[in-house]
C-alpha cells in the first residue's frame, strides 16, 4: 500500500490540488520548501502589482498638470511600499501554512525533494510513495552564462521586489514582460533605467504594432537599446558596466549602480530527478503533458509553469481546475487553451489574446484587420489618451483569431474579446453588440466594426 493517495510537489497553484484531495478524504502530501502560494503570491504577480500601484500613483501626480491640476510630488517612501507589501503577503502565506498544518488528511513537507523511483520521492530521509502524483514545482529566473555576470552582485526579479533603497541607476538585461514592469516601477521611484534587449523591440512576443508602439513610449522614459545582445558585465568604481553588441558588430557600453537580470524563466525540472520516475521533458526542459495534463509516467500529472502550457498564474489556476477533476475525481477533462489572455501592467498597459499578425503572416493565413484608436473615442478624448489602440485579427468569414490592446486599462478592455473568442462569437456579432457610451469599451466595438473595411 502506498504511503499517500495523492502527492503534490509544489505549493503554488498545486496547493489547491492538495487541499481538494484532502477535502475529498484522500491521504494527501504537499511538498513545498518555501512559503505556500508559490511564485505568484511571494515572488511575482502579487508583490509586483502592489509595487506598481505606487508607480501608478506617481504617474497620476505627474499627469495631473494635463488636466489643469496643480499637483506636486514631495517624495516616495520606497521602503514603506516594500514593507507593506511583504507584511501583507507574508501574512497570507503564513496563515495558509497554519491552516494546512491543521487540515485533516493533509501532511505538509517543507523541504526539497526528488524522485527516486516511479511515483516515489525522498522525504525526511525516507522513501515516500503515492498512488497519484502531481508535479507543480514551478520555474525560476533564467541567468544565462554571460561573461562576468557570476562575478557581480546582480539582481533577479525576486531580489528587485524586495529592494528597500531606490537605486540611482539600473541596467535591465531583457525587455520582456517582467523587465518592462519592473523598469516602469523603478523609473517611477526615481531610478534612471536603461533597458538592453536583443530583439528589435521591447515585449517582442507581442503583436508587432503593439511592440513597436510600446517601445517608442518606453524610450521616452528609459534609455532603450534594442537589437543588442549582452556580451559581458564588469564592475566599475561606481557600479557595473554592461557591454552589448548588435548583429552588425556595433558595441555599446552602459553603466548602472545595479544590474537586473530579467531574461525569462526556466522550469525547475532539473531539480527533481525526473528520469527516475520516467517523466519525459521537452527540448526546453518543460514536462510533457497531454490534453488531460497526464505525463509520460502512469499516475503522474503536471501543471503550472513546469508544464509550460503558459507561464501565467491564470493558466495555472485553469489547469488546477482540470487537475482536481482528473486526479481527485477521476474525470477525463480536457484543456482548452484556445483563448489564453495575457496582460502587462505598465503605463500604458498591454493585453492580448490569440494570434499576432506576424504569426498569421508566417503561416500564410488569410486574415482581416480592424483597429480603433483611443484618441478617437469620447472617453479617450475625455481622459486625453493620445496613445493607445485596440487591434482585431479575424478570418475573412468573421472568426476571431486574435486581439491586442495597448493603452489605459487595456487589461480590462481585452476580456470581452476573450469571452467572445472562447465562445465562437463572430466579428459581426461583436460589431453589432451595443456598448454603453461613452465607455472605453466603445473602442473595442469600433475595432470590430473596422474589420475588413
Amino acid at each position: 500500500m502506498a504511503d499517500f493517495d495523492v502527492l503534490v510537489i509544489g505549493g503554488g497553484t498545486g496547493n489547491n490540488v492538495a487541499a481538494a484531495a484532502a477535502d475529498a478524504g484522500l491521504r494527501t502530501a504537499l511538498v513545498e520548501p518555501g512559503p505556500l502560494g508559490g511564485t505568484c503570491l511571494n515572488r511575482g504577480c502579487n508583490p509586483s502589482k502592489m509595487l506598481l500601484q505606487a508607480a501608478e500613483a506617481v504617474h497620476d501626480v505627474h499627469d495631473a498638470e494635463r488636466f489643469h491640476v496643480n499637483a506636486t510630488l514631495d517624495s516616495v517612501d520606497h521602503a514603506a511600499v516594500v514593507d507593506e507589501m511583504e507584511s501583507l503577503l507574508g501574512g497570507i502565506a503564513e496563515d495558509m501554512e497554519a491552516r494546512y498544518r491543521e487540515k485533516e488528511n493533509l501532511t505538509l513537507f517543507t523541504e526539497y525533494t526528488e524522485f527516486v523511483d516511479e511515483r516515489t520521492v525522498e522525504l525526511d530521509g525516507e522513501r515516500v510513495t503515492a498512488d497519484k502524483v502531481v508535479v507543480a514545482a514551478g520555474s525560476r529566473p533564467i541567468v544565462p552564462p554571460i561573461d562576468g555576470l557570476d562575478d557581480i552582485d546582480y539582481l533577479t526579479s525576486q531580489d528587485a521586489l524586495s529592494l528597500r533603497e531606490t537605486p540611482d541607476s539600473l541596467v535591465m538585461l531583457g525587455g520582456g514582460y517582467i523587465a518592462v514592469e519592473l523598469g516602469y516601477f523603478f523609473e517611477a521611484m526615481g531610478t534612471d533605467v536603461t533597458v538592453v534587449e536583443m530583439m528589435d523591440s521591447l515585449v517582442p512576443r507581442e503583436d508587432g504594432d503593439v511592440a513597436e508602439a510600446f517601445t517608442e513610449i518606453a524610450s521616452e522614459r528609459h534609455d532603450v537599446y534594442t537589437g543588442h545582445r549582452v556580451t559581458a558585465v564588469d564592475e566599475t568604481g561606481t557600479g557595473y558596466a554592461v557591454h552589448a553588441e548588435t548583429e552588425a558588430g556595433e558595441v555599446a557600453t552602459v553603466e548602472g549602480s545595479e544590474v537586473l537580470v530579467a531574461l525569462g524563466r526556466r522550469p525547475n525540472t532539473d531539480t527533481l530527478n525526473l528520469d527516475a520516475a520516467g517523466i519525459a521533458v521537452d527540448d526546453n526542459g518543460f514536462v510533457e503533458t497531454n490534453e488531460h495534463l497526464e505525463t509520460s509516467a502512469e499516475g503522474v500529472w503536471a501543471q503550472g509553469d513546469i508544464a509550460g502550457n503558459a507561464l501565467f498564474k491564470h493558466s495555472g489556476d485553469y489547469e488546477t481546475q482540470h487537475t482536481v477533476a482528473n486526479v481527485v475525481h477521476d474525470e477525463h477533462r480536457e484543456l482548452d487553451l484556445s483563448a489564453m489572455p495575457h496582460t502587462i501592467f505598465t503605463e500604458p498597459q498591454v493585453a492580448g489574446v490569440g494570434a499576432t499578425e506576424d504569426e498569421l503572416a508566417e503561416e500564410g493565413a488569410e486574415y482581416a484587420v480592424g483597429r480603433a484608436d483611443y484618441a478617437d473615442s469620447a472617453m479617450g478624448r475625455a481622459k486625453k489618451l493620445d496613445d493607445g489602440f485596440v487591434k482585431v485579427l479575424a478570418t475573412p468569414d468573421g472568426e476571431i483569431l486574435g486581439a491586442h490592446a495597448l493603452g489605459y486599462e487595456a487589461s480590462a478592455l481585452l476580456h470581452e474579446v476573450v469571452v467572445a473568442k472562447r465562445n465562437d462569437v463572430t466579428v459581426a456579432e461583436m460589431a453589432d453588440t451595443i456598448h454603453a457610451h461613452p465607455t472605453l469599451n466603445k473602442i473595442v466595438e469600433s475595432a470590430f466594426q473596422d474589420v475588413g473595411e
